[in-house]
């Protein structure tokens, strides 16, 4: 099956009330686990891949590569993007683009208002010439994630009315507003702002987007998914399954040197983690 844009698969979980997971991938065994993990769930994804994951792996055009192809030889038959996560600028969106990305976030949640329309607005006109997807952001999803870091103090929550003008003035496919969702593993409980969520749910009309979806419980991404979210972010999760997967393997095998003898049980237990993570969301068995 070809790579897709997220418009609709996320458009069809918003109407059937479920979320699609984006799973980040920050290498081979990570792309590896998560296609594995949505053709046994029979499931829609999203693989994220932030800037520095990129660069990391060679490139905007080696990713699309080694995902095509893989999913050749996995004989993929689930509607699976290639997604942009927090792209910096216009010019990274566009160069993900011609790379061959189905779908690009466009993060202008640092600028003021205007400012962050009239960027996303760029990225749209472009994208959507090219049936790729749009995602953009408003307020500021604290913690870290890949390059970017948002501290307590700079975390802000979205302001309905400013969300609608931005949807509105740009025609973006799905949209991030900051909720009190972080990046990264949570300081205590979660506390998302449900309220705020629901008005703007009913402002927008379109998918909306939850990230730092690591450490969230069960019943708040429910929640979520009944106001509206229907894509939701996971990335340290796998990180933190398989880093612990790799330190039990080399402590139990201190002269293990084939990195496939310790980087396979990772890859397995990231595919545990999304496959767990795709019946919470209820995407398996919707592709």
């Amino acid at each position: 099956m070809p790579l897709v844009s997220m418009k609709d698969m996320l458009n069809k979980a918003k109407a059937e009330s479920y979320a699609v997971g984006q799973f980040n991938i920050n290498n081979l065994e990570f792309t590896q686990a998560i296609l594995q993990a949505a053709e046994e769930e029979k499931s829609p994804v999203i693989l994220g891949v932030s800037e520095g994951a990129a660069r990391y792996m060679g490139g905007f055009k080696t990713i699309v590569g080694m995902v095509k192809n893989l999913m050749e030889e996995y004989n993929t038959t689930v509607p699976v993007a290639i997604h942009l996560d927090h792209g910096s600028s216009f010019e990274k969106c566009v160069e993900a683009i011609h790379a061959g990305f189905t779908s690009v976030m466009i993060d202008g949640s640092h600028h003021p208002l205007e400012e962050n329309i009239a960027i996303t607005k760029q990225v749209v006109a472009v994208a959507h010439t090219l049936g790729v997807s749009v995602e953009a952001e408003l307020g500021r999803i604290g913690g870290q994630e890949d390059d970017l870091i948002v501290d307590d103090a700079e975390a802000a929550y979205a302001i309905p009315s400013e969300c609608k003008e931005l949807v509105e003035a740009t025609g973006v496919d799905c949209f991030a507003p900051a909720l009190g969702s972080v990046h990264g593993t949570y300081k205590g409980e979660p506390n998302l702002g449900f309220d705020r969520m629901k008005e703007i749910d009913e402002l927008v009309g379109i998918p909306l987007v939850l990230h730092g979806g690591t450490g969230i419980p069960l019943k708040d991404v429910q929640k979520a998914i009944s106001f509206g979210h229907a894509k939701i972010n996971v990335n340290t999760e796998n990180q933190i399954t398989s880093a612990q997967s790799v330190r039990e393997v080399l402590e139990a095998n201190p002269e293990m040197i084939d990195p496939r003898k310790y980087l396979g049980p990772a890859r397995e237990t990231i595919k545990e983690t999304v496959k767990g993570k795709m019946r919470e969301f209820g995407s398996s068995n919707k592709a």
